[in-house]
């Protein structure tokens, strides 16, 4: 018998459901700041509900946190982490250091890229995530936990003694959210909405709506059902080949969904909630990163007012493709602006600590062989 997570509840939801177990609303508030302030882990430890109170959670819900099984630390401060789900299944979450802003903001502090799904059905041909297929769709209390979390790993590295630890241990560690790790958030919409719901509302986490940003591959009907959500989350579309013939080579998802369809579901999110696209652009050597690709690219931010974010390629062990010469990822950012387009070349994030979607999860090997909690920074 399936028992949900108690982490996957909307406020009213937990609501309803302690009502009908006949306890006062207010409980569900003190529940909530239970797990997404103190972060807990455990019913014993929310001391202020009443013994019995914590047997019907008990009873009614569960209660997972991720398991850390490896940590690397990256010379840039990029943290990887590599985490098992209560049913062994692997998946990945990066922080990444305060930065120029990618995503509009003035500046970022915490910025963490969560997954969706363990493994991919997409197949991008560049992409580690989808090596070993799809698995699973997470649910959303898994995609919470990743950022509840990485909060945990952080305010436990405070020192007790350092002033002020209570104070930082207590606040948000986790500023802006990219849904950009392993999986297709869009194919997993239900689930990613409900996740996202959680880590907006102020009884959650308290992630403004404008710092979580959705990445898809390009599902053009699910951008539009994106863009008539009142929340208004920001988008970035994973385009790496500003052609079809490129896309089509680097991405089979563009097969089903060209870029005339894609475009056009963009345009529909940017009119109705008047919100800035991102194109994220994998520069990959030989395959899109010509000078002759920066025309059509520039062609299509125009037209939607998008920024270009470009990545040089993180290589990934067993795929042929490679990385540019810095001169080139320079080169192709200096046209791009000429064609004056809003874009940004991001530097060394992560390439030391192979922080591509999906590596770590396949360096460690089978799941029941993954071994415990390591750290590498």
């Amino acid at each position: 018998m399936f028992v949900k997570d108690i982490q996957s509840l909307t406020r009213g939801e937990l609501e309803g459901r302690l009502t009908a177990l006949g306890q006062p609303a207010y409980r569900a508030a003190q529940t909530l700041d239970w797990l997404y302030v103190r972060r807990v882990t455990t019913w014993d430890a929310m001391t202020n509900l009443p013994r019995a109170l914590r047997g019907l959670l008990q009873e009614q819900f569960s209660l997972h946190a991720p398991e850390l099984v490896r940590r690397r630390g990256s010379r840039d401060s990029t943290q990887k982490f590599l985490w098992r789900l209560a049913d062994q299944s692997l998946i990945e979450s990066v922080l990444i250091p305060a930065n120029r802003a990618l995503y509009g903001e003035a500046s970022d502090r915490h910025t963490l890229c969560i997954s969706t799904q363990v493994g991919c059905a997409y197949g991008c041909r560049f992409c580690a995530s989808g090596l070993e297929g799809w698995k699973r769709n997470l649910e959303p209390d898994e995609i919470v936990g990743q950022v509840l979390a990485v909060e945990r790993v952080v305010a436990n590295e405070i020192s007790d003694g350092e002033s002020g630890a209570s104070e930082r241990q207590a606040r948000r560690i986790v500023d802006n959210v990219v849904v950009m790790g392993m999986g297709e958030p869009l194919a997993n919409y239900d689930r990613l909405l409900q996740a996202l719901k959680i880590l907006n509302a102020p009884w959650g986490l308290g992630i403004g709506a404008r710092k979580i940003t959705v990445s898809t591959s390009g599902l053009a009907p699910q951008i539009r059902r994106l863009a008539a959500e009142p929340l208004q989350f920001r988008l970035a579309i994973s385009l790496h080949g500003a052609t079809d013939d490129v896309r089509n080579r680097l991405m089979p998802v563009n097969r089903k969904y060209p870029l005339r369809d894609l475009m056009a579901a963009c345009e529909e999110y940017r009119n109705k909630g008047g919100r800035r696209i991102t194109f994220e652009y994998i520069l990959i050597e030989g395959v899109n990163d010509d000078i002759s690709q920066v025309r059509p690219l520039a062609t299509l931010a125009r037209r939607l007012g998008a920024k270009v974010n470009l990545i040089p390629y993180n290589t990934v062990e067993g795929l042929r493709w490679k990385r540019p010469a810095e001169s080139v990822c320079e080169t192709f950012l200096h046209a791009l602006e000429k064609h004056g387009v809003v874009a940004t070349l991001r530097r060394e994030k992560g390439h030391d600590i192979d922080a591509a979607c999906g590596q770590l999860r396949l360096k460690a090997g089978n799941l029941a062989a993954a071994p415990a909690a390591q750290n590498n920074a």
